[in-house]
């Protein structure tokens, strides 16, 4: 079995991009910058994006984080989008999800210029991904093919099943799992916790991405011998001994499940470290295509 390792896989990858980041930002050449827009005190949001500026500084990013509080109104969030916008020294920013309830999300999506969106969210670059253009590819989807590409997994000509169908996740990876690409080129079935006989539909994939959102919801019983099986989900279990009193698991049963697989990733250490390591690589193609 082998374990698809994403600290380890993007951590070369960061270094990689260190190297450019030092090769091309001379002559007075400023550094790749990228900023994150965080609404409110989610302990998850700020941890995700304390992760982000840390990846910048590891690989000689400039970053600048914007904090608001939770009441922030919609016309003051789209103002500091625009001033985003407008800020030629920005390559490209995030505004970190979710949002307040009393903000539409969608409308700040819009609000994003595409060729800053490095979270891939806007329509624009979503429609130009499924259409194969070249765009921005929202990060979790991005960050598993570049974790798939790394350690060779084949997927020409392999079924696979991808569990759930969010615009963040199952539906882009789905669509990238689809195209002529390599990795690429599987025949790809997406399913959900509401799809009839999705056991039997499990058992015969040879690539299951599972990003339902469920704990453990991935049984042995599920998995074929010999299958790859991708866990994007990141959820909290209680757990009296730990000194957290919780931990975290992934959408899949790892222990039950791991030794059936030819490849798996863990939770967390797996999709996670690649999320932030895909945002961190289309900061560098947005800001490379300025030069």
């Amino acid at each position: 079995m082998i374990l698809l390792d994403g600290n380890h896989t993007s951590s070369v990858i960061r270094k990689e991009i260190q190297v450019k980041v030092t090769q091309f930002c001379q002559n007075d050449v400023r550094s790749p910058h990228l900023a994150a827009v965080l609404i409110g005190d989610n302990p998850a949001s700020q941890t995700y994006v304390r992760n982000k500026i840390r990846a910048c500084e590891e690989v000689g990013y400039a970053s600048t984080l914007i904090r608001k509080p939770a009441t922030i109104t919609q016309e003051e969030l789209l103002y500091i989008i625009k001033s985003l916008n407008d800020d030629p020294q920005i390559d490209g920013y995030i505004v970190q999800l979710p949002l307040p309830r009393h903000i539409d999300e969608h409308a700040i999506n819009l609000a994003i210029n595409p060729e800053k969106d490095v979270d891939g969210f806007h329509p624009y670059n979503f429609g130009k991904m499924a259409l194969g253009l070249p765009s921005f590819h929202p990060a979790t989807p991005m960050g598993i093919m570049m974790l798939l590409d790394r350690y060779q997994i084949e997927t020409d000509g392999k079924h696979c099943v991808v569990l759930g169908r969010s615009n963040i996740v199952g539906t882009p990876i789905a669509l990238l799992m689809s195209k002529k690409t390599k990795p690429g080129n599987a025949t790809v079935t997406i399913a959900h916790s509401r799809t009839n006989q999705l056991k039997e539909i499990c058992q015969r994939a040879d690539i299951i991405i599972a990003a339902l959102g469920i704990p453990m919801f991935v049984k042995s019983d599920m998995v074929r011998e010999g299958a790859v099986v991708v866990d994007v989900g990141i959820n909290k279990m209680d757990d009296p001994g730990s000194a957290r009193g919780y931990r975290l698991v992934g959408d899949v049963d790892f222990p039950n499940v791991a030794p059936k697989t030819f490849a798996i990733t863990p939770v967390p250490g797996g999709v996670g470290p690649m999320t932030i390591t895909a945002l961190i690589e289309n900061t560098w193609k947005a800001f490379y295509k300025k030069w």
